[in-house]
């Protein structure tokens, strides 16, 4: 590929970029008084945000159902062709329609909206013609018309679907904010992920307990080195008796060996220790682990019970596998 045409390819791509920019911009200045008035009722329904749309605008559908349910607002897709042939059981009086179609004439949509009006249900639509038949026959009306798209054509899905993702994106964010929808709400919701994992789990769900490098202050040199590579955690933990006096790294004992020279074999874990490690209780969550360590530039923490104890060792990499 020759540096022309890869100029030109970034050309067009910037191009691109810039055109659905300049219509988030529009839209984020147009918005109005619809847009609070179809977060208040969502907001204030006893029921589900349905969402529905066909071709690309159902693609944003199942996106924009998707992020409503993963922050807090009940919701799923459904699909216009099998609503109009039994799904629209589906639809309790309760919910919240909202029915995306970039025309507002798109004919799949439109034969539903006379069953969700003799079904009692309220209809936001979003549309990029606010004098469409969809737009007139709703509750509210969400206007995401854009100029031109950016395919160079002009003809594919490309701005006008990116404003309906956004007013999507806008609606979830603004829901989640009145609902004081918290992080603890997002894990609660998303428990496999990683996110959730760190902050549901606790430190003891998944410290290390068995086989503590554990070693007395007068433990030799020889033997730290024993203790550090046979545990595999980088460092020991001195003990006296049920005290925690401190800890040993490896970064500690090289530093050591290159002061000490010749001298480093006499050495003991009192002399190289550093006092008064960070610790953490094991019912906290993984997430302050991390924090702390994170506050400290630290990679491992020491895990004790109520009365000081060691209970056992967690590190970075447990919390990030």
């Amino acid at each position: 590929m020759t540096d022309t045409t890869k100029a030109q390819i970034l050309d067009l791509a910037r191009k691109a970029i810039n055109t659905e920019l300049l219509a988030l911009k529009r839209m984020k200045e147009t918005l109005g008084d619809n847009f609070a008035d179809a977060v208040e009722m969502i907001l204030s329904g006893q029921g589900k945000c349905i969402v529905t749309g066909m071709g690309k605008s159902g693609l944003v559908g199942r996106k924009i159902a998707a992020t409503l349910a993963s922050t807090g607002t009940p919701s799923f897709f459904l699909h216009p062709g099998e609503a109009f042939h039994g799904d629209l059981g589906m639809i309790s009086k309760e919910d919240i329609v909202l029915a995306i179609s970039y025309s507002g004439e798109t004919d799949e949509v439109l034969k539903i909206v006379p069953f969700i009006h003799n079904n009692g249900n309220r209809l936001i639509s979003m549309t990029g013609n606010p004098a469409s038949t969809l737009a007139i026959h709703s509750d509210i009306h969400l206007d995401v018309s854009v100029d031109h798209e950016a395919c160079i054509l002009h003809l594919a899905p490309t701005t006008s679907t990116t404003a309906q993702i956004a007013m999507g994106d806008a609606m979830a964010v603004a829901l989640m904010k009145m609902r004081n929808f918290s992080s603890n709400d997002f894990a609660r919701l998303h428990p496999g992920g990683s996110l959730g994992r760190r902050l549901l789990a606790t430190v003891g769900d998944v410290m290390r307990s068995d086989n503590l490098p554990v070693v007395g202050p007068d433990c030799t040199a020889k033997d730290m080195i024993h203790t550090i590579s046979r545990c595999g955690l980088g460092l020991i933990v001195v003990c006296e008796g049920d005290r925690i006096e401190g800890i040993v790294t490896d970064g500690d004992i090289r530093r050591a060996m290159e002061r000490s020279g010749a001298d480093f074999i006499n050495l003991r874990a009192a002399d190289i220790l550093t006092r008064n490690p960070k610790r953490i209780h094991p019912e906290e969550k993984l997430i302050e682990a991390e924090k702390m360590m994170t506050r400290h530039k630290i990679t491992s923490l020491l895990v004790t019970d109520r009365d000081e104890r060691l209970a056992g060792v967690i590190q970075i990499y447990d919390i990030k596998l």
